[in-house]
């Protein structure tokens, strides 16, 4: 009887689960958001005993503490509207809060800063104002803080000289106004980025500035109100640091010492006050002030005969000029023409280069988008989507490649390789122009109009460092890629060797224009082509060299037809199955080129994946060392964890030669540009893809190397 009435107590009178205390601060957060933007918090159950299975959630076990406690709070970009709770400070163990790219306005409060572990703070893109609390110095591991894109006013407080592991500040595009205050940036022994542009600043900008001897990247003080002369103290910052005072009221002459020796006409423009070297407009005795103000600065002698000139002979002189004007009108549109011609349609007017030449004109423009072509493809959909099935068509992409199926089925082939995303072979046409030609397999009959699509987006990508696709073929059993052969192989053969054969030594010019090459297209990729495409695959085995080792990107947007055709493309035959296949690459086992995230199961693929790989590339060119534990064991080239093995030689202040590729030590005189990729590297390579730069942001950093 009495082990009756437990049982029954124990099913109907059931404990209570309470919510930890670190789950009650966070549903304040639910209960500070508009309903309508909740979606957000759909499984934050209040029913729970802690909230470490809700989305957006990260938890840890401390030492010390009984349960698990909150470290990490991520809901960005889903249209929170709403406010920041003051509740959120009581969360004592948490490291990063994430609500960038949200709608979250009114003030940040002060007792948020009360979490004493937040490391990490980033509010960008949202409706805050109000002023920046003083006591955001009062987090003693602070490192990283953007609160860019809000509507935050007030000064720039002087205590954030506090902030002493501050790594990251960035406040702009918001309405910040008064003096840059000097006191903070002497203490900031750890800043590596400082953007405070676009804001109301006035006044000049501070000597201490110079002081930020750990500074990288960009100084970005641009779209304020600044006067003054720049500071020299600026030339003391490191060479590789860029400078952006565009759009202010700067006055005298530009300084000529230190790091201003590397900086381009860009970082001065919209100053009409300034002068001097980097830009077109010579520093005379006249006061700055002076400086384009017609003909009255000319001088007296010039105005007397500007008076004494007849109206006939006024006349006469207009007239020439105009036919002067007329005259270099016609030869502006003739060379625009030409060049037009010359380079697919792409216009570089009003658009700033990645680079330039080889190195001098690879990217046409960054976002110019060599219209001409785009058109041509436009039509080429028109007429497929109009056409039906398109079963058994050899689409050509670029007009301007013709040639038959016929010529294609009889041309020589070689087996290249093959991988998971296909058989590759070298095709020889009969005017003797080799192609590429990746077999993708069968498959996927009912879904032409979508491969169809991606094709041509994919098709549309046209730029100097990245593989151009010319054609396709599709029929039900048979999905071919037409694109051009690039001769020289590619970057992982370049480094470890062919069929046993040592590597060649690779000069540091040679690395130097791989890196900026590679970058600039994957700029173009990411920011330019039709659909911002993410790679996701970024290695050296998909980095080919033509003959000038000029580097092209391979194989983007290849994933995302493969699914399409939903076949395994290594299966089958090609062209009737004559040639006979390579076994797999072993390279192609494990890729720790892929960021720490991408190799959770069911992420989607983003620009910062490409980022970190795109890192990893280059700690390999500078070191000369595989971070592929794919590679036989034996190697002494292999760090199977790179990144951490040059983080931690940075750390112990290791000598550089211990780390740079043994091959490149004779080449004293590149110390200090490989110094500044590494640098790059190791902002790419952040394991936080938040913080992370972008390709844009990679390539313009690099192009000033060296340059």
């Amino acid at each position: 009887m009495t082990v009756t009435l437990f049982i029954f107590l124990l099913l109907f009178f059931r404990p209570v689960v309470a919510l930890s205390s670190d789950g009650i601060a966070l549903l304040t957060l639910k209960s500070a958001v508009e309903a309508s933007s909740a979606a957000a918090f759909s499984n934050w159950n209040d029913a729970d005993a802690t909230p470490c299975r809700w989305s957006g959630i990260t938890c840890a076990n401390i030492s010390g503490q009984l349960e698990p406690r909150v470290v990490g709070v991520t809901i960005s970009g889903k249209g929170l509207r709403g406010y920041l709770p003051s509740e959120l400070g009581t969360l004592l163990y948490l490291r990063r809060l994430n609500l960038h790219t949200n709608a979250l306005r009114g003030a940040i409060p002060a007792q948020l800063f009360n979490a004493t572990a937040l490391h990490s703070v980033f509010l960008h893109g949202n409706n805050l104002s109000g002023t920046l609390p003083p006591s955001v110095c009062t987090l003693p591991r602070l490192e990283n803080l953007d609160l860019s894109d809000n509507a935050l006013s007030g000064a720039v407080p002087d205590t954030l000289r506090n902030c002493s592991q501050l790594q990251r500040l960035i406040l702009a595009r918001n309405k910040f106004s008064g003096f840059i205050p000097a006191s903070p940036w002497p203490e900031l022994k750890n800043l590596v980025q400082l953007d405070l542009s676009s804001n109301l600043l006035e006044g000049s900008i501070p000597d201490e500035l110079g002081e930020l001897k750990t500074l990288t990247g960009t100084l970005n003080l641009s779209f304020n109100h600044l006067s003054g002369k720049i500071p020299k103290s600026l030339g003391n910052l490191p060479v590789t640091v860029s400078f952006d005072l565009r759009n202010n009221d700067l006055n005298g002459e530009i300084p000529q010492t230190g790091s201003f020796s590397n900086q381009g006409p860009t970082a001065f423009l919209n100053n009409p006050n300034l002068c001097g070297f980097p830009l077109q407009k010579p520093c005379t005795g006249s006061a700055p002030s002076e400086l384009g103000r017609g003909p009255s600065s000319r001088g007296p002698s010039a105005h007397r005969s500007a008076k004494g000139l007849s109206p006939g002979l006024i006349i006469l002189i207009s007239v020439a000029d105009a036919a002067g004007v007329a005259l270099i009108g016609l030869v502006v549109v003739y060379v625009y023409w030409k060049r037009k011609g010359k380079s697919n349609g792409c216009s570089c007017t009003l658009k700033r280069k990645f680079g330039a030449e080889n190195e001098k004109a690879s990217l046409c423009c960054l976002c110019n988008g060599m219209k001409s072509d785009d058109s041509e493809v436009e039509e080429v959909e028109k007429e497929e989507g109009e056409g039906g099935r398109g079963e058994g068509d050899l689409v050509a992409i670029d007009k301007g490649f013709n040639f038959e199926l016929d010529e294609l089925l009889r041309a020589s082939a070689y087996v290249l390789g093959k991988s998971g995303l296909g058989i590759v072979y070298k095709v020889v046409l009969g005017n003797g122009v080799p192609v590429a030609v990746r077999r993708l397999g069968e498959g996927g009959e009912q879904r032409y109009k979508e491969f169809a699509a991606e094709v041509q987006a994919i098709g549309k990508v046209k730029h100097p460092n990245i593989v151009k696709l010319r054609a396709y073929y599709w029929a039900p059993d048979e999905k071919l890629l037409i694109s051009d052969f690039i001769s020289n192989g590619n970057l992982a053969t370049a480094l470890r060797g062919r069929n046993g054969q040592p590597p060649p030594n690779f000069s540091w010019s040679t690395r130097l224009r791989i890196i900026k090459g590679t970058a600039r297209g994957l700029a173009y990729l990411h920011e330019c082509s039709p659909r911002k495409f993410v790679h996701g695959d970024i290695k050296p085995s998909n980095i080919l060299l033509d003959a000038d080792f000029q580097p092209h990107i391979s194989d983007f947007g290849l994933n995302r037809l493969i699914s399409i055709t939903g076949n395994n493309p290594s299966s089958g035959g090609f062209m009737g199955g004559a040639l006979s296949y390579l076994k797999p690459s072993q390279t192609e086992r494990t890729n720790n080129y892929k960021a720490p995230e991408a190799r959770i199961p069911g992420c989607r693929p983003t620009q910062k994946w490409d980022v970190y790989s795109f890192g990893v590339v280059l700690l390999e060119l500078l070191t000369g060392k595989s971070p592929d534990s794919s590679l036989a064991a034996s190697t002494s080239m292999e760090v199977p964890d790179l990144v951490r093995w040059v983080r931690k030689g940075f750390e112990q202040e290791s000598p550089l030669s211990e780390m740079v590729d043994p091959s490149m030590l004779h080449e004293v005189q590149a110390k200090k540009e490989v110094l500044a990729v590494f640098h790059v590297a190791l902002q790419c390579t952040e394991g936080d893809p938040e913080i992370r730069p972008r390709m844009k942001t990679v390539s313009e950093n690099l192009e000033r190397i060296g340059s």
